[in-house]
């Protein structure tokens, strides 16, 4: 087991790792249960450079993390991901935040009974000014769409997809990361037996995420994205044991029909002549024009695809005549409202300053807004003179108008100049 000399009230490193020779037997297995971050004494260079020095051929990562540092799980994947061996990621318990992008190294990945994953947006602390807050702002989206794109390569769906998913903060249990296309099975496996991480295994706190878990958190809709775009095959890969370039001039070789052991010059010799072939080859084919379909292919062609053939003059006239008849449709159709607003006003439901607006609105929803003037009372505006007044005969004030609060009232002029 690889692990690190503490000294008092000193962290434990938040990973460990067993059976680092081949001469253990079996895959090499590799703990990461705890926080991931390189404040607590251990940084993701650390841990490349001890996965670097396992030689097994499997190696099985453990993951029980609430996650940690954006920066150093992505390290820690590619460094996975890069590693000769095969990978199988197991999650033990938990899996969230950058903990769950780390999982995606794994050629396959195993959720353990009971286990959950986490997806969420990255987060950070900013101090300063605007400026300061925009450029984190920019950094974190730019982490947002990063680690989209890995749940993407992974399961299927687009980025835009996850980065929805994302934002709401999704936990999975097992069986639904698997559906989801983020793990492979589900699988009992036996606890790992380290103490120290055994002993850190069962408690997170999980209180500066939106939801304390899958329990507390609403059903995933991420099955829906999985299914969008189904995840394709896995293909071989390349795990540094043979040489790709070897492997391709083999290939070209083959396709041109030369030796098999040839050298680079001559792979290129024999591409160059078989591109000038093709290149005199459709040159000569495009010599002849294909011929011009005849007027009954062209007709059946275009039957086909439920349309007719008109003559030209017989189409304009058509067309005019539907113009002219759309034309004269609207005519009618604009009588018709200015007929039901004019007796609208007529009828004192509306008032004559607002006849343009009656007819906007019943070119608009004419059906609708007929009823509107059609329910509207008789009479709602007056039409004629509901009453009239006059001065009052010249004279004193009469004692009967005390109540007015205003100034005495002078005595009328009617009929002066």
């Amino acid at each position: 087991m690889v692990t690190k000399n503490l000294t008092a009230g000193q962290r434990p490193p938040w990973y460990s790792i067993r059976n680092a020779a081949k001469t253990d037997g079996g895959p090499a297995e590799l703990l990461i249960y705890d926080e991931i971050d390189s404040w607590y004494g251990i940084s993701a260079e650390q841990f490349a450079r001890d996965l670097k020095a396992i030689d097994n051929d499997a190696i099985t990562v453990r993951i029980n993390s609430p996650g940690g540092s954006v920066f150093d799980g992505i390290a820690i994947l590619n460094a996975l991901r890069d590693h000769p061996a095969t990978v199988t990621v197991v999650v033990d318990s938990l899996a969230a935040s950058i903990a769950s992008v780390i999982a995606m190294a794994g050629d396959e990945i195993v959720m353990n009974r009971n286990s959950q994953m986490m997806v969420h947006n990255a987060w950070a602390v900013c101090v300063g000014d605007a400026h300061d807050m925009e450029k984190s702002a920019a950094r974190l989206a730019q982490h947002n769409s990063n680690i989209a794109q890995i749940y993407a390569d992974r399961a299927g769906g687009t980025v835009e997809d996850w980065l929805a998913v994302m934002a709401e903060e999704t936990w999975l249990l097992a069986d639904e990361a698997v559906e989801a296309g983020l793990a492979d099975r589900v699988v009992e496996l036996p606890e790992p037996d380290a103490k120290s991480a055994a002993a850190r295994a069962s408690v997170f706190d999980l209180s500066a995420f939106r939801y304390a878990g899958r329990q507390s958190a609403p059903a995933p809709r991420i099955p829906l994205v999985h299914n969008k775009t189904p995840r394709p095959e896995k293909g071989e890969v390349n795990r540094g044991k043979e040489p790709i370039v070897a492997t391709l001039n083999e290939g070209l070789a083959k396709l041109l029909g030369i030796d098999a052991d040839a050298d680079d010059e001559t792979i290129l010799s024999a591409a160059a002549e078989a591109l000038e072939e093709r290149a005199d080859d459709g040159q000569e084919s495009d010599d002849t024009p294909p011929a011009a379909p005849t007027l009954e292919q062209a007709t059946a062609a275009l039957a086909k695809a439920g349309m007719t053939v008109v003559e030209r003059a017989q189409y304009e006239a058509t067309v005019a005549a539907a113009q002219a008849g759309a034309e004269a449709r609207a005519q009618q159709l604009r009588e018709g409202d200015e007929r039901v607003v004019d007796q609208a006003i007529a009828d004192g439901k509306v008032a004559p300053a607002r006849r343009e607006h009656h007819l906007q609105a019943l070119a608009a929803d004419r059906e609708g807004h007929t009823a509107v003037l059609a329910a509207l009372a008789p009479g709602l505006i007056p039409l004629a003179e509901t009453g009239h007044s006059t001065q009052p005969a010249d004279g004193p004030v009469p004692n009967d108008l005390s109540w007015f609060d205003s100034a005495p009232t002078a005595p009328s002029s009617e009929g002066k100049e």
